[in-house]
């Protein structure tokens, strides 16, 4: 597919190696076209501006998907030729992300919502801020109903979003939304990074983000213990479940 990863941070970089690596045309998106990282990281896996070339990206060889192609350039550059949308920005300010890409960059494409709403402004442990009561996904959805939005990978550390066997065990990723099939999409993608089907979790429409979106307090205290982001939740049901 042809992907925009809006962000240009740790989780929007892990993301969008991990996709050029299974074969998607990824296009990194920023605030403005000529981002240092976002060349940087274009650079690193073969790439250039949006509107070039691009090229192919760096990888092994042998067995598994062909490498994609990165390039990088605006949000709204990332977003217009994307099929899919992967919103990677800081929740706070991911609606702002999205009305620099407009409505009609956005109209009947997949959002992977992959945010959290998170208010550093008084340090460590980070406040959690619910827009509106509800969720940074609900908001999105809101403000963009012509949108599929999804909500999933936000309860995890970045390396095990596209690395799930980094936790040895069962564990689970949790997928919210109001459109079946979107979330559909979204749920091969998942399997794309090695989440085995009965380690997802469909929780339902896109009001369940909320959950999930407040489940931080718990994993940065979890992060502040640990020391490390090696770790996830598993949700264990009684036989028969």
């Amino acid at each position: 597919m042809k992907i925009a990863v809006l962000g240009t941070g740790e989780v929007g970089r892990r993301l969008a190696t991990k996709l050029v690596s299974l074969g998607h045309e990824v296009t990194m998106g920023s605030r403005t076209a000529d981002n240092p990282e976002a060349a940087k990281w274009a650079e690193e896996h073969g790439g250039g501006s949006a509107g070039g070339t691009g090229g192919e990206a760096n990888g092994g060889t042998g067995a598994g998907p062909a490498p994609g192609s990165a390039a990088h350039g605006t949000f709204a550059d990332a977003a217009a030729p994307a099929e899919l949308v992967v919103n990677a920005t800081g929740g706070l300010v991911s609606l702002a992300v999205l009305e620099s890409v407009g409505a009609d960059g956005l109209r009947g494409k997949v959002v992977v919502d992959v945010s959290n709403g998170l208010d550093f402004s008084e340090g460590f442990p980070p406040k959690v801020v619910t827009p509106d009561g509800g969720s940074v996904a609900e908001q999105l959805q809101k403000a963009f109903p012509e949108a599929r939005v999804v909500k999933t990978l936000n309860t995890m550390t970045n390396t095990v979003m596209v690395d799930p066997g980094r936790v040895p065990g069962h564990h689970n990723v949790f997928l919210s939304g109001d459109d079946e099939d979107a979330k559909a999409v979204v749920a091969e993608l998942l399997g794309s990074f090695g989440w085995a089907s009965d380690r997802i979790i469909d929780l339902g429409d896109l009001s369940s983000a909320r959950a999930t979106e407040q489940l931080l307090p718990l994993w940065l205290r979890l992060y502040g213990k640990f020391g490390t982001g090696d770790f996830n939740f598993a949700v264990v049901t009684a036989p028969g479940i």
